[in-house]
């Protein structure tokens, strides 16, 4: 096995046991990005240079320093562009990093590179980036799923051994189910969103994508943790997860609600599923259908909270503070109109408008005031289905990864593929994606584990006894074809 396709405790395994240097391991990604980057155009910065630099100048002494890591482009890391591929940030250069960054740099983790995403974090297929359409290695004609695609993707193309990407409404989830990797979503207020650019603020989370649930836990025991500086951090006790890592669920009792198996999910995607439950079953697990009718209200919840928000936060945009500024104005109005006109994209301005509509007077309590009452309903049947089973399993995405501009010219069809992402989000929950399988194309099936609030250890332990029941990564592997189209 190549060093590009260990995990990161695998690669760790082999240091200790002087079998590689961390060297030989930044030089194998570095060697990597120079072969795949071409092909599947998952950065947006490059640091190559800087990491090699860095590898061979390390002072930290922990297991982890001068391990390599991706970042998606839309967390702010000091003296490095932060572009949230946007034409609107294409030059801002963050002044401070944020506290994940902090965080990767105490371990001594090196930035390889920025990833590419949806703009702003707007979309579920990384075409939405200014500056480039990521590739799904599985097939280069198709999509990687966003807006954490780049992250997925570079991932998947074993560019890097693990990434960062965040998630409003599934942006970890569904790339890594497109790209048959981990990605990981904690429970909101875990970690630190500090210095994350903000797309909708009560939805949006940092979390990990890796190759393994074991990489997971190992890149959430860092991230994880109480920040003073995001008021909406909580300060929980700090676990370990990878010490309770054991994928021991025998007695555990895993509700499988049937609307997420209804209409518009793929035959393939719903018996690959029902193939798992199978697999649960025989590992000890109780497996229950149960009714949770509310994927279609929470996905009308969301694009109102999300876009009322994002209205909101994107108010700062304004061509004078920072970021892009037109050339062509005569007066302040003008330089207002014609600087978000051309900064940003086809999406952001759809999420703007929509936005700024639903906060408008008047319309205010029949959308913006009515979504957040459905949150609230939302949340009370995920409590009620806690009460009666440790997590739930359910498809990450209706599909498997669809073609490159296949969607594109249909936001609503676009925005269906989060059905089973959104309301994760909007009751603040975490959730985890693995792969369970591939269609009769060899394009991966993504499950999704969703466990109560701060219950990522269990869904965890799930995630790792399926892993190592049905051993995707031994099994099937990105082939860089191109196939689709």
């Amino acid at each position: 096995m190549e060093i590009i396709d260990l995990t990161v405790h695998e690669l760790l395994e082999k240091i200790q046991s002087g079998q590689l240097t961390k060297n030989e391991i930044m030089k194998a990604y570095v060697d990597r990005i120079d072969e795949k980057e071409k092909d599947v155009e998952a950065f947006v910065t490059v640091l190559t240079d800087e990491a090699l630099n860095k590898v061979l100048n390390i002072k930290e002494t922990g297991e982890l320093a001068g391990i390599p890591i991706g970042i998606k482009d839309n967390i702010c890391t000091k003296g490095i562009k932060t572009t949230c591929s946007s034409k609107m940030l294409e030059n801002f250069v963050a002044p401070y990093d944020a506290t994940v960054m902090k965080k990767l740099d105490e371990v001594g983790l090196i930035n390889i590179g920025k990833l590419n995403m949806d703009e702003f974090a707007m979309g579920g297929s990384t075409e939405n980036s200014a500056f480039k359409k990521t590739k799904n290695p599985w097939d280069l004609n198709r999509v990687p799923g966003g807006s954490s695609g780049g992250s997925a993707a570079a991932v998947a193309s074993n560019q890097v051994p693990w990434a960062l990407g965040s998630d409003t409404g599934g942006s970890i989830r569904q790339p890594a189910s497109f790209c048959g990797v981990v990605g990981l979503k904690p429970t909101y207020g875990l970690v630190s969103r500090y210095g994350l650019v903000a797309f909708a603020s009560s939805l949006d989370q940092i979390g990990p994508i890796t190759k393994d649930v074991k990489d997971a836990a190992m890149l959430l025991n860092i991230i994880a943790g109480y920040d003073e500086k995001d008021s909406t951090s909580n300060k929980k006790e700090k676990e370990d997860y990878v010490k309770n890592l054991n994928g021991d669920i025998r007695g555990m009792k895993i509700g499988v609600p049937k609307e997420f198996f209804g209409e518009g999910i793929n035959e393939e995607v719903k018996k690959n599923l029902m193939d798992a439950t199978e697999k649960y079953k025989k590992m000890g697990v109780i497996i229950e259908e149960f009714s949770l009718n509310i994927s279609n209200e929470a996905l009308a919840s969301y694009y109102i909270i999300a876009c009322a928000e994002a209205s909101s936060n994107l108010g700062r945009f304004d061509g004078i503070r920072y970021g892009y500024r037109t050339p062509n104005f005569t007066n302040l109005r003008e330089l207002f109109v014609n600087s978000r006109t051309e900064g940003f994209g086809e999406e952001v301005k759809r999420r703007i408008i929509l936005g700024t509509y639903v906060l408008s007077s008047g319309y205010y309590d029949a959308y913006y005031k009515k979504a957040q009452q459905v949150r609230t309903i939302v949340i009370n049947k995920f409590n009620e289905a806690f009460s009666k089973y440790d997590c739930l399993l359910t498809p990450t995405s209706p599909t498997v990864a669809f073609g490159i501009g296949e969607k594109s010219n249909n936001p609503l069809e676009m925005y269906m593929s989060d059905i089973c992402t959104v309301s994760i989000n909007i009751a603040g929950l975490p959730a985890i994606s693995i792969p369970s399988g591939v269609d009769q194309n060899g394009m991966p099936i993504g499950m999704q584990l969703i466990g109560n609030k701060f219950q990522e250890q269990k869904i965890l332990n799930a995630a790792l006894a399926f892993e190592k029941e049905i051993k995707f990564r031994e099994n099937y592997k990105p082939t860089f074809r191109k196939v689709m189209g």
